[in-house]
């Protein structure tokens, strides 16, 4: 056997805990960087390229927001009752499950009262739900109940469960969104992936996001770890947002508030979150930072004044806090009146401050 010198021993020990050391390091860093995105950032990396509109609901910040003591286990009663007081908190706004919360209780065996979080994801190509499993959820009971529900099942691990439209609408009490016909496992990250149409989930892996340095991305890191987000790209925040689809007459009078105010520049991205302690944050990108800047006095000026398209004005709904510009990035806090449900509001056009 080879045997090396002992100055040659002591050497790559010193040369092995070096490099013990610098692989450890790079573990760190990379835990440290991935730590320092939020739960909604690193789901946005999941969900279709193609989305245009993005809807977060951290379900576990909503059931600790509520106080509500409700879990997998819970009756579709209890997840009902649930439901309806995260409603009247204005945290449901953004869900796609509201509705088949009791059935999917019962039926499927997950729901909002069990789930780690919702994204529902909708673009020109489709639409999905991704749903984060909870920490130590059954997913080989979960593979059981979907096979004696009658969802066909997939040859590999990782493939789709298709029920069809059809038998969604007949499970349960006949709740069950459509958006739950087909559903895909991801083991690895822990996601459920849910969409109307099996083929749509089959090529969604392709199809993701990843990690992108865009506006979506931009707005979402400026929203904090929020109960529930709406974002739009460009495209959709003027689409959903503009004063186009307002009567003639709030067209008018939008268009004479906004040269009132200095006018606007087009958005790049749009995004409102409730926040844990019930404000609301909003933020818009633009093309450059003047612009941002310059919207950061206009956009000020038309939040605090008439609300045109949607009636009454923008004040008896919230009370306008700070508004920053940086970079290309503009952010307002609102603080809603009592009794006023912000983010409900404010997620459908024609909304004055929003307008590109």
């Amino acid at each position: 056997m080879l045997r090396l010198p002992r100055w040659s021993v002591r050497r790559w020990l010193v040369l092995a805990a070096a490099l013990a050391v610098v692989v450890a390091g790079l573990v760190v860093v990379w835990v440290a960087r991935d730590g320092e995105r939020t739960r909604l950032e690193r789901a946005l990396e999941v969900v279709p390229e193609s989305t245009q509109r993005f809807s977060w609901t951290d379900w576990t910040a909503v059931r600790d927001t509520v106080g509500t003591n409700v879990d997998a286990g819970s009756s579709a009663e209890d997840v009902r009752s649930f439901l309806l007081t995260a409603y009247d908190r204005d945290l449901t706004a953004t869900t796609a499950l509201d509705d088949s919360g009791p059935a999917m209780q019962t039926t499927l065996g997950f729901s909002p009262a069990s789930l780690d979080w919702e994204l529902f994801a909708q673009g020109s190509d489709g639409a999905l739900v991704a749903m984060g499993l909870p920490e130590g959820y059954d997913v080989a009971a979960l593979r059981d109940r979907l096979r004696d529900l009658g969802y066909s099942e997939p040859d590999a691990a990782d493939g789709v469960w298709d029920a069809g439209t059809d038998l969604v609408s007949r499970l349960g009490d006949g709740s069950l969104t459509p958006e739950l016909a087909a559903l895909q496992i991801d083991d690895d990250d822990h996601v459920l992936y849910a969409a109307d149409q099996a083929s749509y989930l089959r090529g969604r892996a392709d199809a993701a996001r990843g990690e992108r340095d865009d506006a979506t991305a931009t707005a979402a890191g400026a929203l904090g770890d929020p109960p529930s987000a709406l974002l739009l790209g460009g495209d959709q925040a003027c689409t959903e947002l503009a004063m186009s689809e307002a009567d003639d007459a709030d067209k008018v009078r939008a268009a004479e508030l906004v040269k009132e105010a200095g006018g606007v520049h087009p958005l790049t991205g749009f995004a409102i979150a409730t926040e844990p302690g019930g404000g609301v944050r909003v933020a818009m990108t633009l093309e450059k930072a003047d612009q941002a800047r310059a919207d950061a006095d206009s956009r000020s000026q038309l939040a605090a004044g008439e609300a045109p398209g949607q009636g009454g004005t923008f004040p008896d709904r919230f009370r306008l806090g700070k508004v920053s510009a940086d970079g290309t990035l503009l952010t307002m806090a609102l603080e809603p009146r009592d009794g006023q449900s912000v983010l409900s509001d404010l997620a459908d056009g024609p909304l004055l401050f929003a307008t590109c």
